[in-house]
């Protein structure tokens, strides 16, 4: 029987005008207005739905797995509701704040008190800060085998058979288990949430641990644990002018244009 797990994160949704977002340079963090909800990490979506898969042809159970100081119920439901069989919360306000290193520390210790496992699914990135780099750190703090940009995961002969993508196409890769696989949108589109899955979802309660529970102190976690240190952290602005090239006819615009496009140096 195959238990996997899978790594998701609450991010501020990426689709939000970026107006909306609310930067504040001197504790370093983004913030979005009450009326524009949290969503689950799209990559994260990606590496439920692979899990579900590898359930859906091998049987077996799928824990979700998330970390966060404030977390919305009905956000962190949603893998229960495409078909996760339980939900593990690291939920405290020390976990606020952490970078990868501390992320991947944590996630890794709740792995290790899950124990029965078989694979472990992480996005190939989270949609808020792009690091790409929490699966290959539970990898290695847990001593496994990692495969990233995963299109598509398969288990053959009590191994997993990764296509990996490539700037060239794709590699075939075959993994003992366990192994973490971080999983890229190559994968195709995640199943939707049925609504018999969103009402048992409702019902079901997620367990929930604090840094002890994992056996991990206050100072090992969230901004008391980091390694990186934010330096800068500011909302780009973006400027542009117009210039209108004219000539008396097609052609001597078109002349003209030429000469002002050479003269810089964009010809």
């Amino acid at each position: 029987m195959m238990n996997v797990i899978v790594c998701v994160k609450q991010v501020i949704d990426p689709e939000a005008p970026p107006a909306s977002f609310k930067v504040d340079a001197a504790q370093g963090t983004v913030t979005l207005p009450p009326n524009i909800s949290p969503v689950i990490d799209p990559y994260s979506e990606y590496a439920l739905e692979a899990a579900l898969r590898i359930k859906d042809a091998q049987g077996g159970k799928v824990t979700a797995l998330s970390l966060g100081a404030e977390l919305s119920r009905d956000v962190v439901r949603k893998p229960l509701a495409m078909g996760a069989d339980e939900l593990v919360l690291l939920e405290d306000g020390a976990f606020g704040g952490g970078d990868s290193w501390t992320t991947a520390c944590a996630l890794a210790a709740a792995i290790k008190k899950i124990g029965d496992y078989c694979l472990i699914f992480c996005g190939r990135q989270a949609a808020d800060w792009d690091a790409g780099q929490v699966g290959l750190g539970i990898a290695e703090i847990l001593g496994l085998p990692g495969v990233t940009l995963a299109r598509k995961a398969d288990i053959v002969d009590s191994k997993a058979r990764v296509e990996r993508v490539t700037d060239e196409g794709y590699q075939v890769l075959e993994v003992a288990l366990p192994a973490v696989i971080t999983v890229s949108n190559e994968l195709g589109e995640p199943r939707y949430p049925t609504f018999k899955g969103i009402m048992a979802a409702k019902k079901k309660e997620p367990v929930i641990w604090k840094p002890a529970d994992i056996a991990l102190e206050p100072a090992q976690v969230g901004a008391a644990g980091r390694q990186a240190k934010l330096v800068r952290l500011f909302q780009p602005v973006r400027e542009g002018k117009c210039e209108i090239v004219a000539g008396g006819t097609p052609e001597e615009s078109a002349t003209n244009l030429a000469l002002k496009l050479r003269e810089i140096n964009a010809l």
